[in-house]
């Protein structure tokens, strides 16, 4: 059958093409069942047929289709396709019409042909529409049912990736001969689902260098290290990679045993050494030499390595993140989310990996811990990759600077700061050459447009048009929109605002929190709270909220005070399954739908961006939403718990604007020094159960967390 329809089809349009016989006879085999007639037929396969060859006449593509159909069903002329009948005499319309009634039942003419003969249903047909039906039914029950929770992994579904593989590298990487820890992933698309993120980016990372990952939220930074982990970046397979995503499970594993198990070498040679000594110890002496060998081997392994000094390593690096010596021996289900994911970050710097994949490692951490950061990783071995929003944190570890714009990668030398100054000098050159530019085709039209019909100018016009033709294309630089955040007005209130007077506070009487604490705040106040972590920080905020009842002392209320928080775990409590108009429908309902759109554009949740799901959005957009929700009740003081999580510079930047002209208080807790110098005119200092206001402000604090920090080493 299928032999006979290539000939049929080769025999009408002998230079057809191979993919589209293929394609032809693709379906003409597999559709047997589903043609009934040649007119079916020619509905699926006519307009093809028919592009193929101009000269080819409708009724010769019908009669062509017939003659596939005959072959493919491998009979003789088919007995459901239309055909035309002869009358043998003439036909008296008037007689038929007036014998209507009574010949009705007994009339065979083709012009009173009865109704159901016309309609008759085909079975197969109405079991595929019955099959169909059910299969609507089927998941209209599905949505009837209550939806999963959407979550990361589904996000890397729905994420691609696509990458032009160099052939001299896949060569050597197939003989196993690689021994470069360079990376090179050039010429590579990523999209989510039909948002183009990435398109023929190139990222080159030399092995050594670290490499700080800028931009602004939503364009793709966190999905492509997550490509990269995942492997769908190819990279050489002999490269090792760690990527701080998720936190630690708990379980019964004591902290520092965490993360000594983290370097699988070492925990390999361990137990190998362990199995071995067994065994010589269960047989008799003189036994086995072969394991004795092996025995020497591992302690000469183990001794390179330097596994003796790995628990001590192990402990410095906890000590530095903030864990108290007896919060190394907790086991990690003791541990909260934040403090789990300290333990990944302790884990991924003490496995010391090829590539170490970092996404805002500085978000968990107090200003104590991140100075230790900051200088641990300044004698980094291995190759680094951080998304980072921190610029005083990048300026301090960052050798080079990757910023991602436009669906492009752009690759700086230098830290942050000379980031900042090159690209301006370069955006600078790129618009005077632009402009120099189109200043000179400009010039070139000019003349073309004045002399194109000049039959003496002619050659000349055709030369500035070759001339023209030949220029480089130079496009527009496309300039980011610049972030706008906007906090509704309130009315000034007259003081006292908010105070604390004489406040003691403890969860446990052998262990107190605050002990005769005063402290004020009025609606001009700009105040930042810092402190380690446990020092008491988020239980000050709830004590300022209401949330705690202190233990003795009082706490002062303006009666018309209202007060708007935000922390992230306001921002992970968000629906991921609504879009971001719902999420403020939920909190606020009654409003139109360009209400709560015009809410969220003043916090840059503008267009298509307002009905996606939260669980598509960026962190630092999640954030936003989280804002627009605070705001949306009109409090007219704030309190802040690292607002900066996730956002991108220029939001943090827009950030510090808004609240700097927001006409009501502001108590925050932040790690931001760059936000803590923008809008802190008070520094309150958490610690030993009191909270001091610093005179000397942010330096003042530095320098005192150094001075610790050089104690302690």
């Amino acid at each position: 059958m299928a032999a006979v329809c290539t000939e049929i089809l080769l025999d009408s349009f002998p230079s057809i093409d191979d993919e589209l016989l293929h394609y032809l006879t693709g379906i003409l085999n597999g559709g047997s069942e589903d043609f009934h007639c040649y007119g079916d037929l020619h509905d699926a396969i006519g307009d093809v047929l028919g592009g193929m060859d101009e000269e080819q006449s409708e009724a010769d593509v019908q009669e062509l289709c017939e003659r596939l159909y005959h072959a493919m069903r491998g009979d003789g002329p088919a007995s459901t396709s239309p055909t035309h009948k002869v009358l043998s005499m003439p036909v008296h319309l008037g007689k038929l019409v007036e014998n209507m009634t009574d010949k009705m039942e007994d009339n065979k003419s083709i012009w009173m042909m009865r109704k159901e003969n016309v309609s008759q249903v085909d079975q197969r047909k109405l079991e595929k529409a019955e099959a169909k039906l059910k299969q609507k039914q089927g998941k209209r029950s599905d949505c009837d049912t209550p939806t999963r929770e959407l979550t990361n992994g589904d996000l890397l579904n729905n994420a691609s990736a696509s990458q032009q593989v160099n052939r001299k590298d896949a060569r050597l990487e197939a003989s196993g001969n690689n021994r470069s820890y360079d990376i090179r992933i050039e010429n590579f698309d990523i999209a989510y689902g039909d948002l183009c993120l990435l398109k023929c980016a190139d990222v080159i990372l030399s092995y050594g260098r670290r490499y700080g990952f800028v931009g602004r939220n939503g364009k793709g930074k966190t999905t492509l290290l997550r490509m990269i982990s995942s492997g769908h970046l190819r990279i050489p397979s002999h490269i090792s990679i760690l990527h701080v995503e998720q936190e630690v499970v708990g379980d019964d594993t004591v902290a520092v045993q965490s993360v000594l198990e983290s370097d699988e070498v070492r925990e390999g040679l361990l137990k190998e050494e362990r199995e071995i000594t067994a065994q010589l110890n269960s047989s008799s002496p003189g036994g086995d030499s072969t394991l004795s060998t092996r025995l020497s081997e591992i302690y000469s392994a183990l001794e390179a390595i330097e596994a003796d000094k790995a628990p001590a390593r192990a402990s410095m690096i906890l000590a530095g993140l903030g864990f108290s010596p007896e919060m190394q021996r907790m086991t990690t289900k003791e541990f909260s989310g934040g403090w789990r994911m300290r333990l990944a970050l302790a884990r991924a710097l003490f496995a010391k990996p090829d590539l170490l994949l970092l996404d805002e490692p500085t978000n968990m951490l107090d200003m104590k811990a991140i100075i230790w950061l900051e200088n641990y990783l300044q004698t980094w071995p291995t190759t680094i990759l951080v998304v980072s929003h921190d610029r005083e944190f990048l300026n301090t570890v960052a050798t080079d600077i990757l910023h991602l714009h436009s669906q492009k990668i752009d690759s700086y030398k230098g830290d942050f700061e000379m980031f900042v100054k090159t690209r301006t000098d370069r955006l600078k050159n790129q618009i005077k050459e632009y402009e120099a530019q189109k200043q000179y085709r400009d010039h070139i039209q000019v003349f073309i447009d004045r002399f194109r019909y000049n039959a003496n100018r002619a050659s000349q016009v055709q030369s500035k048009l070759k001339l023209l033709g030949k220029l480089p294309e130079i496009k527009p630089l496309e300039k980011e929109m610049e972030v706008v955040l906007r906090f509704g007005e309130v009315p000034k209130l007259s003081p006292p605002i908010l105070q604390l007077d004489e406040l003691d506070f403890h969860y446990a009487k052998e262990k107190p929190i605050f002990k005769n604490v005063c402290v004020s705040a009025s609606m001009d106040s700009r105040i930042c709270v810092v402190g380690d972590n446990g020092a008491g920080k988020t239980t000050l905020l709830k004590i300022l909220l209401g949330d705690l009842e202190p233990v003795s002392g009082i706490r002062h209320v303006h009666r018309n005070l209202k007060i708007g928080y935000f922390s992230q775990h306001h921002v992970d409590q968000l629906d991921m399954n609504l879009s971001c108009v719902e999420v403020l429908a939920a909190k606020c309902p009654g409003w139109t739908t360009e209400r709560y759109r015009h809410q969220l554009g003043a916090f840059g949740v503008t267009g298509d961006l307002a009905l996606r799901p939260v669980v598509s959005l960026s962190g630092g957009q999640k954030s936003r939403v989280a804002f627009s929700v605070m705001d949306i009740a009109k409090p007219n003081f704030f309190i802040l718990d690292e607002p900066t999580n996730h956002l991108d510079m220029e939001t943090i930047e827009a950030l510090g604007k808004a609240l700097n002209k927001f006409q009501g208080g502001v108590i925050l807790v932040s790690h931001d020094e760059r936000l803590i110098r923008m809008i802190c005119k008070e520094l309150w200092v958490c610690g030993n159960g009191t909270v001091k206001s610093l005179e000397g402000g942010f330096d003042e604090y530095r320098k005192l967390v150094q001075t610790e920090l050089a104690a302690q080493s």
